[in-house]
């Protein structure tokens, strides 16, 4: 890292925004200051306490449960060629089945309408695809995340971007394979 991106994000992470020399880090972070800055209504992200909250549970949950049990089980893979452990698969496993609790009844993750929670939690959802990780295993899930990829701006860009990451980790597998 550089000089001048510590300066602006110390903790050496990405993605980082800088909106008219205001620096911002962690993706959720980005896309709650986008909203709330520029957003032109509430809709992405509701200033109603108990709805916000709902969203802010979903964000959380996406980060402490979601993207850390994918970590815990896939970046092995990327660092040794070998999956995290069994616990590690049934956490995701226990996860999944959180998130599609949550979705039972209703087309989004925090409510009757798409919000940054969906954004946040397609991502890691997606990421869980590329890895070829059964998502249909979790019908409420799988509901969800086929109707994300329909309602979501910018989602085609993202998949494009994701589809390199998946040809990276099948190369690791396949590596990993012969030998």
């Amino acid at each position: 890292m550089t000089p001048e991106f510590l300066k602006i994000n110390p903790q050496h992470t990405i993605p980082t925004l800088v909106d008219n020399g205001f620096s911002v880090w962690e993706s959720r972070a980005i896309a709650i200051y986008l909203v709330e800055k520029y957003g032109k209504d509430d809709s992405l992200y509701p200033k109603d306490p108990q709805k916000q909250a709902v969203v802010n549970q979903r964000l959380y949950f996406d980060l402490g449960s979601l993207a850390d049990s994918f970590s815990k089980y896939y970046y092995p893979i990327i660092l040794t060629g070998k999956p995290g452990s069994d616990d590690d698969l049934k956490r995701i496993e226990t996860t999944f089945g959180f998130l599609n609790t949550f979705l039972e009844g209703q087309d989004y993750v925090a409510g009757d309408h798409l919000t940054v929670a969906d954004f946040a939690i397609l991502s890691s959802v997606s990421t869980f695809d590329i890895v070829e990780f059964d998502i249909s295993k979790y019908p409420n899930v799988n509901r969800w995340y086929q109707n994300a990829k329909k309602v979501t701006p910018g989602w085609d860009e993202s998949w494009e971007s994701l589809l390199e990451v998946k040809a990276y980790f099948q190369s690791i597998l396949a590596k990993e394979a012969k030998n």
